[in-house]
């Protein structure tokens, strides 16, 4: 079997409110969930062999963790035998920066799911589905069908059926935030108004917020400072961090106004990352 290769879209939130922690220690929150063009190289084949091999190379690829987004789900599927045996030999080239808040291992174990779903090496019923994807992480679903979506207060998934159409200029320090840390110093107040719910036609980006910016700017003052420069750039529509961060997002309704803003940031923030996405 040749290696099949699978485009591993990153995942952004245009929005995050938090509602309220579960007796899970999980979160219930709102969110709207926008993919990007951002995105791992994922490449897949059956082998002959008693174990999964597994390789992870690209510029993102340096310090990750041994217990990942991947090598959960496949633990997982083999300790119900789900595969009937079957192994797999995954190379994965990382586009998509750790702890950047865009999902990225996630989205690679949502990739491989469906890789296996399509070829019919997994048979699962879509609750069946859905437990294994959170028993990997939460976000893991999000991936599992890849949409725009809006979440509600009760984690149902959404479908926006418009696309968004927004050029993005994606900053990212030289320093990541731990969404474990982040969430564990988030202080809900229960008085703060939620996002209305949206229509396919009312998005109301601007006026939107992430909750997790108010823990991740008392930890990381770096981060304000960035927003507020990035929030003073010509013709920027709005700027927001996206996930427990470290990425800061800042929006433009022109693929022209992007670029001329990433010269500005690549100038002051030499040591930053920063590239240009679009929404898709």
């Amino acid at each position: 079997m040749r290696f099949q290769k699978i485009k591993c879209y990153a995942k952004i939130n245009i929005s995050l409110n938090i509602i309220k922690k579960l007796k899970s220690n999980f979160h219930e929150i709102k969110s709207i969930i926008s993919f990007i063009n951002l995105h791992d190289l994922v490449f897949i084949k059956k082998i002959k062999s008693n174990n999964h091999k597994i390789v992870f190379t690209g510029k993102f690829s340096k310090g990750l963790k041994k217990k990942n987004s991947v090598n959960k789900l496949l633990e997982i599927i083999d300790k119900n035998n789900l595969l009937k045996n079957k192994k797999f030999y995954i190379k994965i080239v990382k586009n998509i920066p750790q702890e950047s808040g865009m999902a990225g291992g996630s989205m690679n174990a949502s990739s491989i799911i469906n890789f296996l779903v399509r070829k019919k090496f997994l048979k699962l019923a879509k609750k069946k589905l859905q437990a294994i994807s959170n028993l990997v992480g939460s976000d893991v679903i999000l991936g599992v069908n890849q949409s725009n979506k809006y979440i509600n207060d009760k984690h149902n998934l959404i479908k926006i059926m418009n696309k968004t159409g927004l050029n993005l200029v994606i900053t990212k320090p030289n320093f990541g935030c731990s969404t474990k840390s982040i969430y564990s110093n988030l202080r809900l107040n229960n008085n703060v108004k939620t996002s209305k719910k949206f229509t396919n036609n009312n998005l109301g980006f601007v006026k939107l917020k992430n909750d997790l910016e108010i823990p991740a700017f008392k930890k990381y003052p770096k981060l304000k400072k960035l927003k507020l420069y990035l929030s003073s750039l010509p013709n920027v529509y709005f700027v927001r961090m996206t996930g427990s961060g470290s990425s800061i997002i800042a929006y433009f309704l022109s693929k022209k106004d992007a670029l001329n803003a990433q010269k500005s940031i690549k100038k002051k923030y030499k040591n930053y990352w920063c590239i240009i996405s679009k929404t898709i």
